[in-house]
């Protein structure tokens, strides 16, 4: 049975985040998740993102970052959303990602891979990255991922 929540909510959304470096950024968008109620343990999620960053960087084309985890302290499949206007290092093949994606995904099932594998499809078209780049705040960021990404 699916989770009946929304991918991401205005709530889980950081428009124009002023912020430079990658754990900054992860820990506003970790903070963002807990407040919801989406990860019970914020440092026990960010040890568990800071493990899977240390793996592989996952900067993508189209200045994007993209960190994810699967972790015991995820209660609902989750995406947090960051635009940036300095750009942030994710190790991207060009350059600083100026859009961040953190997937947060429970342990089990499938959840993690389905989300990942249906955002990184959307994320190979500028139209989408634009779309979201483009958009008048966080309602209007949340809404375009719902419908583009949505319960993947």
């Amino acid at each position: 049975m699916s989770d009946p929540s929304p991918l991401t909510t205005a709530d889980l959304v950081a428009p124009q985040l002023d912020l430079t470096d990658r754990q900054e950024v992860i820990r506003h968008l970790v903070r963002l998740l807990h407040a919801q109620g989406r990860v019970t343990d914020a440092e026990g999620f960010l040890d568990d993102v800071a493990a899977r960053e240390g793996q592989l960087a996952t900067g993508m084309p189209g200045q994007v970052g993209l960190p994810h985890a699967r972790s015991a302290h995820v209660r609902t499949p989750s995406l947090a959303v960051a635009t940036t206007p300095h750009g942030v290092d994710f190790q991207g093949p060009d350059g600083p990602a100026q859009l961040v994606f953190l997937i947060a995904a429970p342990e089990s099932g499938e959840q993690h891979m389905n989300i990942l594998s249906t955002l990184a499809r959307k994320l190979v078209h500028a139209s989408f990255r634009d779309e979201i780049r483009a958009a008048s705040g966080p309602e209007e960021i949340a809404s375009v991922v719902n419908r583009e990404v949505g319960q993947a």
